[in-house]
């Protein structure tokens, strides 16, 4: 005769006791699934069916953690976002010049939504077409972001010494279409299906557009539309 299943969630030890998994173990396994399912569903069209299932869980134990399909989706959105910040700020190297924090900032952007484009999808797409909750957070990320690349420019107009460097708005400005851009990149580069192998080649890209306005900006030389248009 066979023997029966451990129930899941559950190990045995050298003793032969059976050993729960740790709750942040179980809970990761949970959201690792979701981000998943939520990423090729969609949040309207994924089940916590296929979700228990993926991560070798009951849907029970899953409502038990994670409380609702609603909670389970706002805890992915989170824990990504954070991920993508914590890749940012970990690339980011306060003391060095301006175009290499940049150039580093953009690698680590491009890196982490190529090693995580399920993750990537669930913020970019996902999140921003269920409208609240789920939007809040994503804009959160997308400020904060776009609040680290405007200080970037501002470092960049003071280390070239200009004494009219872009105002506030011209600031904010660049830095939400820097971010626009490495946004549509990011998805771009993920639908071609070699976004990993790719990722140093796509921020590069984005570098040689930014940094070359940005650098002409800063040295004076600002474009003008023609006075005859």
């Amino acid at each position: 005769m066979g023997t029966a299943p451990e129930p899941k969630g559950k190990r045995r030890g050298g003793s032969g006791k059976i050993r729960r998994m740790p709750r942040e173990v179980r809970e990761r396994q949970m959201l690792d699934a979701a981000v998943e399912v939520f990423a090729r569903r969609g949040y309207s069209a994924a089940s916590m069916d296929e979700i228990a299932e993926l991560a070798g869980a009951s849907k029970p134990l899953v409502y038990l953690y994670l409380n609702s399909k609603e909670d389970l989706f706002s805890a992915c959105i989170r824990r990504e976002a954070e991920a993508l910040m914590a890749a940012l700020e970990v690339a980011s190297e306060p003391d060095a010049p301006a175009d290499a924090r940049l150039w580093n900032g953009l690698r680590a952007f491009f890196a982490h939504t190529a090693e995580h484009p399920s993750g990537w999808a669930v913020l970019s797409c996902q999140a921003r077409t269920h409208g609240e909750p789920f939007a809040v957070v994503v804009a959160e990320l997308r400020q904060e972001i776009i609040r680290l690349v405007t200080g970037l420019i501002a470092a960049t107009a003071a280390a070239a010494g200009r004494t009219d460097p872009p105002a506030g708005h011209e600031a904010s400005g660049l830095a939400h279409a820097l971010v626009g851009a490495a946004e549509s990149l990011a998805c771009w580069a993920n639908a071609r299906g070699d976004a990993v192998s790719s990722a140093q080649e796509t921020a590069a890209t984005l570098m040689n557009i930014a940094w070359t306005g940005l650098e002409n900006l800063m040295n004076g030389h600002r474009w003008a539309p023609d006075a005859r248009s």
